[in-house]
């Protein structure tokens, strides 16, 4: 019998294929999988089985991440809650207590997403998960600089995993040309949850003197707990073999291996090789990526974790503060959502982060050229457009430019670590309000951004023009890397 879920065109390769589900649905031979490279999947139960996916994993996906960065970002929201003055920390201690979370953060992103097919996704993410959600609710008790240093490297250790396994996580599921939109629901999350963070942290504040303790200390200890709730969806939620998840009929299940088939020049061998992870050192994409991420990174970690304080310093006490982050955050979540989706229909990613770019330099020139209020609180809606939006859709360039599964695991890893090293810089321009240098080296970075996503578009163009004059035969091909996203029929996009 020959299932349905496959065009009339591809019928002999469908016959095989058929043949070999029927003798073993768990596997398809190697031939079989030569053949499924012809089949054409019926799109309208191809459609039914993404729905399926999408409901069963992107909410248990952005929620862990929602409250990932949900406990990086709320340091942010507890510093108009006179957190610092409780622990006798100094300005600059508070600041250099913001820059540490990188320092660990940056050492281990690399090896966690290398480390992910060995130790299962399962287990990694729901490892990482306690362990930061604990740090979380402890941070709540400390009493002193010193301890809140510690538990802000221990946060950065176990966060550093997160963002890069659930974006290799991605990989294992969806298509090239399908990825943008879901990370786009990935990182919508850190929008969300600095919307989130205002309101949770104006209402945690108000139990401030319950049980002896202060508002801020109900903020750490409270979302914590949400967290570790979070390890839990984890671990039965996120299968480590998409393709044999449990809510999978047969069919569905059938149709998840020929997709993997067909990827597979894009996912590649599931063997450590080490010929490969030296090509992800010294391809120019991993350096065009990595400095696009550190200067859109500037803007995400000086916005999501300064603005509570940055509206604090027009006027606003601390508890309308937080609440006045919650638009921005909205609308940056809406934007970014919306640009990822056109992102992901046309294949596009330089024009779509270059006009979102273009956003933040006008918010910023406003932020720090405009003594008005009113105009000032509009200008962080625009710097919103950017902070997000670049960071997301850069990542997603990374994820479909870069195969096989090794290399890209480690392009990922090494990209977030050179983005996430804008952590400390941040913690170290953004001081004092105003934060005038703040803003300034944001828009700064902007203006640097624009001009790496140019340069990386007009690379990889040239790159693709090559592959075509080589596959035509008008060039030799004297490439010392041929394979994996080298391949003369693997297209970047651009």
């Amino acid at each position: 019998m020959i299932p349905d879920a496959v065009d009339v065109n591809a019928m002999s390769s469908q016959q095989k294929l058929s043949a070999q589900k029927e003798a073993d649905p768990d596997k398809l031979d190697e031939a079989s999988a030569g053949e499924a490279l012809d089949v054409v999947l019926d799109a309208t139960k191809e459609r039914k089985l993404l729905l399926k996916l999408d409901l069963a994993f992107v909410p248990i996906i952005m929620l862990t991440y929602l409250s990932c960065f949900l406990d990086r970002s709320n340091i942010g929201n507890v510093k108009v809650a006179h957190m610092p003055e409780d622990i006798n920390a100094s300005d600059s201690e508070f600041s250099t207590a913001v820059s540490i979370f990188y320092a660990t953060y940056v050492l281990f992103e690399a090896p966690w997403a290398v480390l992910m097919k060995k130790l299962t996704p399962r287990n990694i993410l729901t490892g990482l998960c306690l362990v930061w959600s604990l740090t979380t609710v402890f941070t709540g008790f400390i009493q002193s600089v010193g301890s809140l240093f510690a538990t802000r490297l221990i946060l950065g250790a176990c966060e550093a995993g997160l963002f890069p396994c659930l974006n290799l996580y991605l990989t294992m599921v969806y298509r090239r040309e399908e990825q943008a939109k879901r990370v786009s629901y990935l990182m919508s999350c850190a929008a969300i949850s600095g919307a989130v963070g205002g309101l949770l942290a104006y209402g945690l504040l108000q139990m401030d003197g319950i049980g002896g303790k202060a508002g801020w200390r109900w903020v750490y200890m409270i979302e914590g707990v949400f967290s570790s709730v979070c390890a839990i969806f984890i671990w039965f939620g996120l299968p480590n073999n998409p393709a044999e998840a449990y809510f999978l009929t047969d069919e569905e299940k059938w149709m998840m291996r020929v997709r993997n088939e067909q990827r597979r020049q894009y996912m590649g061998s599931e063997q450590l090789n080490w010929e490969e992870m030296c090509a992800a050192l010294t391809d120019p994409k991993l350096y065009f990526s990595g400095l696009i991420q550190f200067c859109q990174d500037i803007l995400l970690y000086g916005f999501s974790t300064f603005l509570p304080t940055i509206l604090q310093g027009m006027g606003y006490d601390s508890l309308m503060s937080n609440v006045l982050t919650v638009p921005v955050y909205i609308w940056a979540a809406i934007v970014f959502v919306a640009v990822a989706f056109c992102s992901d229909r046309y294949s596009k990613f330089a024009s779509f982060i270059f006009a979102s770019n273009t956003f933040g330099i006008i918010g910023y020139i406003l932020l720090l050229a405009v003594d008005n209020t009113a105009v000032k609180y509009f200008a962080t809606f625009l710097c919103g457009i950017a902070t997000y939006t670049g960071v997301g859709l850069n990542v997603a360039w990374c994820n479909v430019n870069v195969a096989p599964q090794y290399r890209r695991a480690l392009e990922i890893g090494l990209q977030q670590t050179m983005g996430n090293c804008a952590g400390i810089v941040v913690g170290q321009v953004y001081r004092t309000s105003p934060y005038v240098l703040g803003n300034s080296f944001s828009l700064g970075s902007l203006v640097v951004a624009q001009l790496a996503v140019t340069g990386y578009g007009l690379y990889l163009r040239r790159e693709n023009k090559i592959k075509q004059q080589i596959a035509s035969g008008e060039k030799e091909d004297t490439r010392r890397i041929q394979t994996g996203d080298s391949a003369i029929d693997f297209t970047y996009h651009y």
